[in-house]
């Protein structure tokens, strides 16, 4: 589903560069949950971006779905965004004046697909988060799980091949991060394939396998089996 090889990036200011991503390699299957653990600075943002396809790399591959991302044009990313990679935000990214469903709806709009049929495959993801109730709503009147709940509906919409997360419990409380996570593996097992990037050690060991950064680097033998499911 997902295959690194060999990526390594840098920032350039001037005639100074700056390595971030030092010749990363691995693997994400179909239908895993993996956390991407690092602290702040270890270049877990950036890899990130570059596996988003939000930014190119400095060199090496990033295979989604078998398509190399960071040799597309600008307009065929965009593309291949919408509809194969979803993204679910830490502060949730929902727009204030469209009620629930209008946001997790939002994407197909991009898509052209017809308003009853976006109004259908929305109140399904409700209904499967758990908020169909809420669907009128606006998220000024949800708590912070709600909202996420939301962001987490919009990022399925379209169906995608996988879907990242950044920091997916970073704004909530301990209970609610645990009915979060519980969501994401309860999405994982009906099929869904997961890349959390986290720097919450719990929230990682409840994924079934750890990627852990630092400084840029992958660490020798740091894949670990989580405790999903």
């Amino acid at each position: 589903m997902l295959a690194i090889e060999r990526l390594s990036h840098s920032f350039r200011t001037g005639q100074e560069e700056t390595p971030v991503l030092h010749e990363l390699n691995f693997r994400v299957e179909q239908g895993e949950m993996v956390a991407l653990l690092g602290s702040s600075g270890s270049g877990k943002s950036t890899l990130l971006n570059l596996m988003a396809g939000l930014m190119k790399p400095t060199s090496g591959s990033i295979l989604i779905a078998g398509q190399a991302i960071e040799k597309m044009s600008e307009n065929r990313l965009a593309e291949f965004r919408r509809t194969h990679i979803g993204f679910i935000f830490q502060s949730y990214e929902l727009i204030p004046h469209l009620t629930v469903r209008e946001n997790v709806e939002l994407p197909l709009v991009f898509q052209s697909v017809a308003s009853h049929e976006r109004k259908q495959r929305a109140l399904a993801l409700l209904q499967q988060v758990g908020i169909m109730d809420k669907s009128d709503m606006f998220p000024s009147q949800l708590s912070g799980g709600q909202q996420q709940r939301v962001s987490i509906a919009r990022s399925l919409i379209t169906n995608p091949a996988i879907v990242f997360a950044d920091e997916p419990t970073g704004n909530l409380d301990t209970k609610t991060e645990k009915e979060i996570i519980d969501l994401l593996i309860d999405l994982n097992q009906n099929g869904i394939t997961f890349v959390i990037v986290t720097h919450e050690h719990e929230v990682a060991r409840r994924t079934q396998r750890i990627l852990q950064l630092r400084d840029g680097y992958l660490l020798e033998g740091n894949e670990q089996e989580g405790e999903a499911g």
